[in-house]
């Protein structure tokens, strides 16, 4: 049996995610990990869905996070997110964000982790297939495509659909609101798109990554299909997602993040 001391958890951000992340780790679902702390914007809400809070779990600044706890896991809107990411790397911490996308627009905390001797953790999320990504990685990858397929409630108060006056509201027909680059997706779509952010980091980057988005009434699940052309392999491959609370994040990225955890403490870990 080990005698190490479980790595403690500080979760920012109590949302769909965050909650049921928070509730499986309180219920000691990963031996070797306990929830130490969270950060929330709301103290009563969170307290009526986490009694634990100010007793066993410690109510942190986001920043103060990274004071006490070894793994940082981000879950917040993404303005918040510089502010959550500099205080666990600059601490040395593990930084796991949600809000992946915001990566492409924050490069320069990749070097600044290499400096602390942080880690970034960035879990598979709402996708499939990143270990054969990373492998293929390896080689030679020619291209990467990946076509976005959400209800219209879950793409709704877009920034890019904003800018350019595009309503989704009582679409009737599948939508294509979106194509260009995975870069040119997260900068418009931050909340909508960390996967594809995931896949072009995990592959060929978020310039050479191509995604479309489409708003599709004809779907009730969040589907993401992913084709790879390298000079190893080639493959096709569609994850269709049970959307939670919020429609724009699928139930399986509590999961996905939880797994990503479980890896960090377990003595054996399948996959790249």
């Amino acid at each position: 049996m080990s005698t190490q001391s479980p790595l403690r958890v500080g979760v920012a951000g109590l949302g769909a995610v965050g909650l049921d992340l928070a509730r499986k780790l309180i219920d000691g679902d990963v031996p070797g990990l306990t929830l130490a702390a969270v950060s929330v914007r709301d103290v009563d809400k969170a307290r009526a869905k986490l009694p634990q809070i100010g007793d066993m779990i410690a109510l942190r600044t986001p920043a103060a996070l990274a004071d006490d706890c070894d793994i940082v896991v981000e879950a917040l809107p993404p303005s918040v997110f510089r502010e959550v990411a500099i205080a666990a790397i600059d601490k040395g911490r593990i930084f796991v964000p949600l809000s992946v996308a915001q990566l492409l627009q924050h490069g320069d905390l990749i070097e600044r982790a290499k400096g602390t001797g942080a880690r970034i953790v960035v879990p598979t999320g709402a996708l499939l297939g990143l270990d054969a990504m990373r492998a293929v990685a390896e080689g030679t990858i020619h291209s990467v495509e990946m076509v976005t397929r959400k209800p219209p409630a879950g793409l709704e108060g877009a920034q890019y659909l904003k800018d350019r006056g595009i309503s989704v509201v009582g679409v009737t027909a599948p939508q294509k609101v979106f194509d260009g680059s995975a870069r040119e997706g997260a900068l418009g779509f931050p909340t909508n798109v960390n996967v594809a952010a995931a896949l072009s980091l995990a592959g060929i980057g978020p310039d050479r990554t191509r995604l479309q988005i489409w708003a599709d009434p004809t779907v009730t699940r969040n589907t993401h299909t992913i084709t790879v052309d390298a000079d190893s392999a080639r493959f096709t491959m569609t994850i269709e997602n049970v959307p939670s609370e919020n429609p724009r994040t699928g139930k399986v990225v509590a999961l996905s993040t939880l797994a990503a955890l479980r890896g960090l403490v377990s003595p054996l870990k399948v996959g790249s």
